[in-house]
């Protein structure tokens, strides 16, 4: 089960239950795929809503790996993900909320 306190949230990949979780080395590698000068661009970027499905992708995936998932990127893209294009979308907004902000709307 994800931990939110953790920054965590949960992926359902190929039926299995996977934990994301945006480390440094995940958002550093994030930055690095998406050409993006800074986290602040990242989360603009989605919270604008111009994001491609390639972006989305490699937001997921950098939480997989900074969540301990060994998989590659092919094996995401062919991977069936639970609620399909929406429900991926919806998981990376929560990744995106849970590691900019505090459970609970604290500050």
């Amino acid at each position: 089960m994800a931990n939110p306190y953790r920054g965590e949230v949960e992926l359902v990949l190929d039926g299995r239950a996977q934990k994301l979780r945006l480390t440094l080395g995940a958002l550093a590698e994030l930055e690095e795929a998406l050409e993006a000068g800074s986290v602040l661009e990242l989360v603009e970027r989605f919270e604008s809503g111009a994001f491609a499905t390639r972006d989305m992708l490699a937001l997921l995936y950098a939480g997989l790996r900074g969540g301990g998932w060994c998989g590659g990127m092919a094996e995401l893209c062919a991977a069936e993900i639970d609620g399909g294009p929406v429900g991926a979308a919806q998981v990376a907004a929560r990744l995106l909320a849970v590691s900019f902000a505090l459970p609970g709307g604290g500050k």
